[in-house]
């Protein structure tokens, strides 16, 4: 494979120095247009390339964006970052994505990674195991940088950086409340990963919509889970060998209620009849499913979109103060088929 062309190729093929290319090539009106012209030519001809490193060097931007998630597998996290591309690529930005998989070490090292490369702006759904240790050090390296530091989706209370997320409270509460609605008494929950703010958000709406509606808490009917569908199997399980067993399960997602509705079918039990069950993100498999999963909708792309709004203001601000406004989205609940009338 043949060497790249440089500014240093071109100007020994025209005998002259590697400035003049440089103007030339940025239509300087120093240089004459004849000369311009031809270098310009010679360049496109022989497949000449900007080093975009020299020049975001030279201009001090870089025009990137980090956006670190814990995934990419779920639909979720994919329409956030779709709205944040949707307002910063037609302005000329590029996104890095960086996925963690739940892991501190990974976080932290894109961290750094982004922060070397000079991105402009850093975007973070923090990891679980940057919850559980009470990591924060490498969030403290952007803000010692001055660069907007933007927490989607999930929030790291008490640090000062802006954040954009949805009321996980509100949804849960509504959710419970409709199942409340459709008559069941015995309601589970599969609850998150503790630390969280989305889970622990999502299971105090369970909690608190149960003690106001006059429901004492059971904390048989409340088992753990993270958010893949795997982790409802076991609990599901338990759940059903209770000697008095759930009427309805609310679910931290809805990976988890799909993991809940297969073993309830497994024990040969009717969805919702039997037991109803609600999930959390409407993720788009929702609706097509038997039956169609009860779900909370979370609008990922308009939070992408927010949280690119926030960043814009921050970059045209006169004084680069810390970014410090934090919005909350609202839910919404879309009633489906698994959790219609409790059977007779």
């Amino acid at each position: 494979m043949s060497k790249p062309v440089t500014i240093k190729d071109i100007a020994r093929k025209f005998k002259c120095s590697p400035s003049t290319v440089s103007r030339a090539l940025n239509n300087h009106p120093a240089i004459n247009e004849d000369t311009r012209r031809n270098l310009q030519e010679y360049a496109k001809k022989v497949g000449y390339q900007r080093n975009q490193v020299s020049l975001s060097l030279l201009n001090k931007k870089t025009a990137s964006i980090g956006v670190i998630v814990p995934t990419i597998n779920n639909y979720y996290e994919s329409a956030i970052i779709e709205g944040i591309d949707a307002v910063l690529q037609p302005l000329g930005y590029s996104l890095h994505i960086c996925v963690t998989n739940e892991q501190y070490l990974l976080e932290q090292g894109y961290v750094e990674k982004l922060l070397s490369n000079r991105v402009e702006g850093i975007f973070v759904s923090v990891s679980q195991e940057t919850y559980d240790g009470g990591h924060y050090e490498h969030f403290e390296n952007v803000y010692n940088r001055s660069l907007p530091l933007i927490f989607i989706d999930r929030e790291y209370e008490g640090f000062a950086a802006g954040s954009v997320t949805i009321d996980d409270y509100l949804g849960a509460f509504v959710a419970v409340e409709h199942l409340i609605a459709t008559g069941r008494k015995r309601i589970a929950h599969l609850r998150g990963p503790q630390g969280m703010s989305v889970a622990d958000q999502r299971y105090r709406g369970y909690i608190e919509c149960l003690q106001q509606h006059g429901f004492d808490r059971d904390e048989t009917l409340i088992v753990h889970t993270d958010f893949k569908v795997e982790s409802a199997i076991a609990p599901v399980d338990q759940l059903l060998g209770l000697p008095s067993r759930p009427d309805a399960i609310f679910c931290v997602n809805d990976q988890t209620a799909i993991g809940a509705m297969k073993v309830i079918r497994d024990k040969g039990l009717r969805i919702p009849e039997d037991i109803a069950v609600a999930g959390f993100d409407d993720s788009p498999i929702s609706g097509y499913i038997s039956p169609s999963l009860t779900s909370v909708a979370r609008p990922g792309r308009q939070l992408g979109i927010e949280a690119a709004r926030i960043f814009l203001q921050y970059q045209n601000a006169t004084e680069k103060e810390a970014i410090s406004e934090h919005l909350i989205l609202p839910p919404q609940l879309m009633i489906r088929g698994s959790t219609g009338k409790r059977g007779k």
